[in-house]
């Protein structure tokens, strides 16, 4: 090995099926280049607080031991080095120690603007590039490429989700399944769809004059549950994205105001119990008309993110691994590492920057394409129809109780 050039690699942020997939597909390239390559454990912590004592070297036969395997064999961490300029320049002065010249981030939208930041910082003294990582689809690729881990998790989601409804059917209940997406809702609208859940929402729906309040998703899903009923089904699943929860004030959600927020000053979303607060509510709701349901909330995400990557993940983060190695190597700089049509594009950090705040743009469901119309076509919830035509109107009425009239006071408003 060439001692005096060398790759690092590191993952920031949170798990996602695949990293282990990248990882050996870098090693194995590079080593075939006579290039060493350095994997750093736990992300920046060590690397930012000068400590070098957690950086290792990985042979072939390590690299393809952990190429199907979920997690992470270097595991992870959420340190951020840029909040701090001290920290900062310890990072480069460490990776200098450690001779490494070049690194491949792998992360997600804060790992990307940490990356894009260290390699301003370094002035060329060390080229940094990023394999866009997360479960959640919110990377600014062009629409239809996912981040590497998106389809795994949507798979195994999905299956969840299917599972949920047929118990759901068998014992006459309903799921409130939070599904992790913490800016865009792309994970709990493909589980979702792909599992055919009575009703999916996602906080893209709420924008411009749509306003969200916590009443208003609470009547939402209380509508869902009424149209279920007027139908005979006294069962169902709701997937409800995390991020809903950012998408409303603290006044709306008071329990928020206690919450713990990471290292890049995102709210911990998980601390909230927002599928037990939305269970409480709506069934409070449902009273009022003398409905009385089982609602059972229950967590999505966690469960997903260290899963075996499927077969579409693999293949992909093969071609990631590949295109970030040969890139770094042949000397490329500054740029996410995209697989466009079957051709590597990288795509460089100033492109893909949102100039109001200076951080990578965040990619959100398009609530105009066709998918999503689709997706909300096989939904049940209220809809214009449902206040437009009389016998429609006239049922769902029945079921709470109401005169028509009132129950279009109630609800036509979240349509």
């Amino acid at each position: 090995m060439n001692q005096s050039k060398k790759v690092g690699i590191l993952v920031a942020g949170g798990p996602a099926p695949g990293i282990n997939s990248v990882i050996s597909s870098v090693v194995i390239y590079c080593e075939k280049q006579n290039v060493e390559v350095v994997t750093l454990y736990d992300g920046f912590k060590w690397i930012m607080r000068g400590d070098t004592s957690h950086a290792c070297s990985m042979s072939i036969e390590e690299a393809n031991r952990i190429y199907y395997r979920g997690g992470s064999c270097i595991r992870i961490a959420r340190d951020n080095p840029t909040k701090n300029p001290a920290h900062l320049n310890k990072t480069i002065t460490t990776l200098k120690e450690l001779s490494i010249d070049k690194l491949i981030t792998i992360g997600g939208d804060d790992t990307a603007f940490t990356a894009k930041t260290l390699a301003e910082h370094a002035k060329g003294q060390i080229r940094v590039v990023h394999v866009p990582k997360t479960i959640d689809n919110d990377l600014d690729l062009p629409e239809g490429i996912s981040t590497f881990g998106f389809q795994t998790a949507r798979h195994y989601g999905s299956e969840i989700i299917k599972r949920l409804a047929e118990d759901a059917l068998t014992t006459s209940r309903w799921y409130f399944t939070i599904a992790m997406g913490r800016k865009a809702g792309h994970l709990a609208l493909g589980i979702g769809k792909a599992a055919s859940a009575t009703v999916t929402l996602i906080a893209e729906e709420f924008s411009g004059n749509n306003k969200l309040t916590i009443n208003k998703l609470v009547d939402i899903l209380a509508g869902s549950i009424i149209k279920q009923l007027s139908y005979g089904r006294k069962y169902g699943v709701a997937v409800i994205a995390e991020g809903l929860v950012e998408a409303m004030t603290d006044a709306d959600i008071k329990e928020l105001s206690d919450v713990e927020r990471d290292e890049h000053g995102n709210i911990r979303i998980a601390e909230v119990d927002f599928g037990g607060i939305l269970k409480k509510l709506v069934k409070s709701r449902l009273k009022q008309f003398n409905i009385k349901t089982t609602i059972v909330s229950k967590n999505i995400g966690y469960e997903l993110r260290c899963v075996d990557p499927i077969a579409f993940d693999l293949e992909y983060t093969r071609e990631l691994g590949y295109n970030a190695a040969k890139y770094i190597i042949e000397g490329g700089n500054q740029a996410l590492i995209s697989v466009q049509n079957g051709r590597f594009v990288p795509m460089h950090f100033e492109d893909i920057t949102d100039p109001d705040t200076g951080r990578s743009r965040i990619r959100m469901v398009n609530v105009n394409s066709e998918g999503f119309k689709v997706a909300q076509h096989y939904m049940t919830r209220l809809t214009t129809d449902d206040f437009t035509v009389p016998k429609k109107l006239t049922e769902l009425a029945s079921v709470t109780g109401i005169e028509s009239n009132e129950f279009r006071k109630e609800f036509e408003y979240v349509i």
